[in-house]
Formats: C-alpha cells, structure tokens, sequence
C-alpha cells in the first residue's frame, strides 16, 4: 500500500514538471508589469524608485488623452452586448440544432465548423463596406454586431454540447403536462444547461474586454475607443511613450478579467466537463 500511494503521489508531481518551466516565466512578467506600473523605472524585477504618478490617469487624466473611465465604460459595454448577443442567439441556435427537426443538419454544423475556421482579418474590408453602407461605421453598434457574427459559430457548437447531454425524458414529460415547445426550452431545458450558459458567457464577455482588431479598424474615434486600442495608442511611438503609464494602464485593464475568472473559474471547467446540474 505504501508503494502504491508513493507511486500515486510521483504521478502526480509529472504534470508541474511540464507546467512550471511554461507558467514561470509568464509569471514573472505579470510581477514585472505590477512592479513596473507603482515605480519610477526597473532594472531586470527590481525597482529602482516608487512612485504613484504612474497611475495619475486615474484621478487627473491628461488633458491631451482620452479619459479612462470613458473608456472603461466603452469597453464594458462593448464586452456586455457582446455577452448577451452571444450567448442569447446561441442558446436558440443551438437547442434548435440539437433538439428540432433541422433539414440538411450535418451541413449546417460544418458550416458553423467553417466559420468558426474562417480568418476574421479577411473580411475586414467587406465588413467595412458594409458598415458604411449601413451606417454603423464608428460605431459601438456596428462592432458589436461583427463580433457576434464572427464568434456565433463557437458558442453554437458549445451550447448544442450541453443541449444534447439533457435526456429527453424531462421535455417529453413537460410536453406532456401540456407545455409548449417554447415554455420546455425556457423552463426546463434553459436552467438544465445554466453551466454551459455562464461558461460561454464569460468566454464571451473575456473575448469582448480583449478585442483590439475589430474596434481599432471599425470604430476609430475617440467617442468609441476602447482600453486595448487605448494601450496600442500609448505604445505607437516607442521612444516617447511614458512606460510607467503603460503599465499601470495595463495592470488596469487587466483587473476585471482577474475578478470574472476568480468569481467564475468553476463555469469555464464546464466547458470540459459538460453535465445538466445547475
């Protein structure tokens, strides 16, 4: 027995030997961006005076850049439509994928695999025709509305994962009762899937917070900017950009997707391990 658990507890050191050298250095350069954004300059990970004048932006912006909590506002609200188009669209999609009678099923599931393939970089010049034909070029509306196009597919094939585990004894005995197709999917089905519904959303949401290609191409203007066009802004002229700024700008930024992961972290292993408990 002895042996046994030993073997067990080796085993179980094999998976950090190839995560620690992958992890450390990234690591490290996360503690050199916190330790860089409250000093005055850095040698290797060592500070070499601190100050709190890196993070002035907060409390007395520079008149000649645009405000942060403008752009925070932008940004949120670009990553929450982005959520809720998301996620809304695809639950229908998907349980219509999944559970009703679809023609031609099989090609509409490679085509979402297609897509899903597709590089987005290369439609940017259709998309921007398009946008300025309808009149959604430099728009928060316009960008949302191509970034729910572009990722639809993903959370189609997420979302019909987690409808197809759901047995189909619970919507047959709802039907029964006299429920309608639709009442089964928003009362029964809908809470069934709620992992699979929150693990999607926060992909959705983290996708939206991070995106820089679509809003630095499709919404240029100051009204519309959002933080990761803002850090590429700050960053375009290397040899005057203010470094100190730019980290305390990036340790920002990153603090809502640090606090959606740690409130969230148990959803997105649902992805992996799917099930129907809420």
């Amino acid at each position: 027995m002895l042996g046994a658990s030993s073997e067990v507890r080796r085993r179980a050191w094999v998976p950090w030997l190839f995560l620690i050298p992958v992890t450390l250095p990234l690591v490290l350069l996360y503690v050199w961006l916190f330790l860089a954004s409250w000093s005055s300059g850095m040698e290797g990970l060592r500070p070499l005076g601190w100050t709190a004048a890196n993070w002035s932006f907060l409390w007395a912006p520079d008149p000649y850049l645009p405000n942060i909590w403008a752009l925070t506002g932008n940004t949120l609200l670009f990553a929450a439509l982005v959520t809720l188009g998301e996620v809304g669209l695809a639950s229908t999609a998907a349980y219509a994928l999944s559970r009703l009678h679809v023609p031609a099923r099989r090609l509409w599931l490679g085509l979402l695999i297609v897509l899903h393939a597709f590089p987005s970089i290369t439609l940017l010049v259709a998309i921007f025709l398009l946008l300025r034909f309808l009149g959604l070029y430099d728009t928060l509306v316009g960008v949302v509305l191509v970034k729910i196009a572009l990722d639809l597919p993903f959370h189609v094939w997420v979302l019909k994962g987690f409808y197809d585990q759901v047995p189909w004894d619970y919507e047959m005995a709802a039907m029964v009762d006299g429920a309608s197709r639709f009442a089964v999917w928003r009362r029964v089905v809908l809470p069934l899937v709620k992992p699979g519904l929150l693990a999607s959303g926060v992909f959705a949401f983290l996708s939206g917070w991070n995106e820089f290609l679509l809003p630095y191409v499709l919404a240029p203007g100051m009204e519309t900017q959002t933080l990761p066009v803002f850090l590429s802004s700050l960053l375009s002229q290397a040899d005057v950009a203010d470094y100190g700024m730019v980290a305390a700008v990036g340790v920002f930024y990153m603090i809502p997707v640090l606090v959606v992961y740690a409130v969230m972290q148990r959803y997105l292993l649902a992805l992996y391990t799917g099930g129907v408990k809420g």
